[in-house]
Formats: structure tokens, sequence, C-alpha cells
């Protein structure tokens, strides 16, 4: 079982920067893949960023690529996505999640999730 708690939103300019957090439980931390999805309101949740338990893969959804970054210490049991370049499409709740496969699979499938964590880019 892993528990995730995020922190790190918070209003910000657009232009601004944001880095978020995510504090996982449990000893097995370096043997599951992280990642960061997003929900805005009234659409669905989308993929983010994902990285690989030695935090040497990522994938980032095309879009987002070049502003966020997501990286990870297991020796925190913390992973994290910085987010650069905000723009006011960016508002969302934002999750962090976790899977016990291939960084490039959690896309699609995540075996626990946190609960979130609220983003709000201003004009």
């Amino acid at each position: 079982q892993v528990q995730l708690v995020e922190s790190g939103g918070g209003l910000v300019q657009a232009g601004g920067s944001l880095r978020l957090s995510c504090d996982a439980s449990g000893r097995t931390f370096a043997t599951y893949a992280m990642g960061w999805f997003r929900q805005a309101p009234g659409k669905k949740r989308e993929f983010v960023a994902a990285i690989g338990g030695n935090g040497r893969t990522t994938y980032y959804q095309d879009s987002m690529e070049g502003r966020f970054a997501i990286s990870r210490d297991n020796a925190k049991n913390t992973v994290y996505l910085q987010m650069n370049s905000l723009n006011p499409e960016d508002t969302a709740v934002y999750y962090c999640a976790a899977g016990n496969r291939e960084p490039s699979a959690l896309k699609y499938r995540c075996d626990y999730w946190g609960q979130g964590t609220q983003v709000t880019v201003s004009s």
C-alpha cells in the first residue's frame, strides 16, 4: 500500500513558476513509477509526466515538455513537478500517482492516487 500526499500548489501569476511535491509512504518507493496528472474544471483528467523508479526515464505530455520537469528523490520518498512559464490554461487540480509498472504505462493505469493540490494561474 502506498499513500501519496501532494503539496506546493497555490495561486501564481501567468509566467510564474511553482514546484509541486508528492510525499509517499512505504519502504518500496523506488520500485514504483511515479506520475503527475491534472484535471481542469469541466475537463477529463490528463497525463502530465511520469518518471521511472531510478529516476533515469521520464515521459511528458507533448505540450508540457520543456516547461515542466519531473524528478524524484528516493532517499526522501518524494517526487517533484517543476512548472515554469505557467499560463491560465495550466489551472487545475494536480494529482500525484504511483504504479508498479513501466513509466510509459503509467499514463494508462495507476495503482495509487493522492488527493490533489490546486494550482491556479491568474492572467
